[in-house]
């Protein structure tokens, strides 16, 4: 059997290996145009779960991946120098770069060797293999290629966001909302290893204009966030890695397969990064994907088809989220003019997932002192 891999991210590495464990003797190319050392952004983060859906079916991987990540229980939204914390919204965070290296080292047990810094120039021809699987990310060439079949769509949201580290650990993951004479702005931080944390800076675009961003260079941008965010940071400047300015693409597609290419991670759909799913959502893709065609001995056709009806539901659900929280992002200088208590308790409730009953069985300090406000 000759697979195609597109991408050597979290999901294209993980796809080749799971391949490779229950295809020994299958043919796959892996072809990513970046050195393997190369990555954008700085961490990753997870959920409370974090790697759960690993251990069953791959407890190595969990076990070796696990060990490196940053865990922690509570979330923190700071809002008017107020700061609350919603206890019970756990997660767990690791650098990219370290999860794309233990993911490396994983495909290389199986013998597989990815082609690194290779752009393809044009997309490979779909009968020179019998899988195709595009997991070349949300500008992904071969869905482009083939994106009438797909029913592909790409629409960008209006706010701006940029993203940068800085060396300082944050205890939690937290939310801080500033209001500055340019206008309203936000930053999503937390730690992914000892001493050195992500840092996602985002606004609305006509604060964006209006702070003069369109002028300024990556160094620029990061110095400027950096003394609008000095007080959060200490004073410690920012980071950059590729830190340009960007609109969070939407990419969504009516169909995942076209004869036998499968689309997976955010070559499929973007999840919106205030949500923290895109790497999980990408890793679970390919675990449904190598999954469905296993139990169909892999009959590529049978087994594409059943991997699309089976995930796409639950996809549907986590996408809906995102969207949900993405639109509230959107608009957060509007909610910004709530009070502190309300603020935070409009923020954990924008995805549409955690009404007051179940927060207060997940977060019950944080309700005690919400409705201890409302009572006030």
């Amino acid at each position: 059997m000759k697979v195609f891999v597109a991408g050597g991210g979290p999901a294209g590495l993980y796809a080749a290996y799971l391949i490779a464990k229950r295809r020994p003797n299958a043919e796959i190319t892996l072809v990513e145009q970046n050195p393997p050392g190369a990555t954008f952004g700085f961490g990753v983060v997870f959920s409370d779960r974090a790697l759960e859906f690993l251990r069953a079916d791959d407890p190595e991987t969990y076990d070796l991946i696990t060990p490196e990540m940053e865990t922690w229980t509570d979330l923190t939204v700071i809002h008017r120098g107020e700061s609350l914390t919603i206890d019970g919204i756990g997660f767990a965070a690791i650098g990219r770069l370290k999860l794309l290296n233990l993911l490396q080292a994983r495909l290389a047990s199986t013998g597989v060797k990815p082609r690194y810094e290779t752009a393809m120039a044009t997309p490979p021809r779909l009968e020179d293999y019998d899988l195709v699987i595009a997991a070349d990310g949300a500008n992904s060439q071969i869905r482009n290629r083939y994106a009438e079949a797909f029913g592909a769509s790409i629409t960008h949201l209006a706010n701006k966001f940029a993203w940068y580290g800085v060396a300082k650990e944050f205890p939690t993951l937290t939310q801080t909302f500033l209001d500055t004479e340019s206008g309203s702005f936000t930053a999503h931080h937390y730690r992914y290893a000892p001493g050195l944390s992500t840092f996602i800076v985002e606004c609305g675009p006509e604060t964006w204009a209006r702070a003069g961003f369109a002028d300024r260079d990556e160094a620029q941008s990061a110095e400027a966030c950096g003394k609008i965010f000095a007080r959060v940071l200490d004073g410690l400047p920012l980071v950059t890695n590729r830190s340009l300015w960007r609109n969070f693409p939407q990419v969504e597609n009516r169909s995942w397969r076209h004869r036998n290419l499968v689309l997976v991670g955010d070559a499929l759909r973007t999840a919106h990064f205030s949500i923290g799913s895109g790497t999980r959502l990408a890793l679970e893709d390919v675990i449904a994907l190598v999954g469905a065609l296993d139990r169909a001995d892999f009959d590529i056709e049978a087994g594409l088809a059943a991997y699309e009806a089976a995930r796409k539901p639950i996809v549907a659900k986590l996408s809906a989220a995102a969207a949900a929280s993405a639109d509230w992002y959107e608009d957060f200088e509007t909610h910004m003019r709530l009070d502190p208590w309300d603020f935070a308790f409009s923020y954990i409730q924008r995805s549409g997932r955690v009404d007051l009953d179940r927060l207060r069985k997940i977060a019950p300090r944080f309700v005690a002192g919400y409705e201890g406000h409302v009572a006030r």
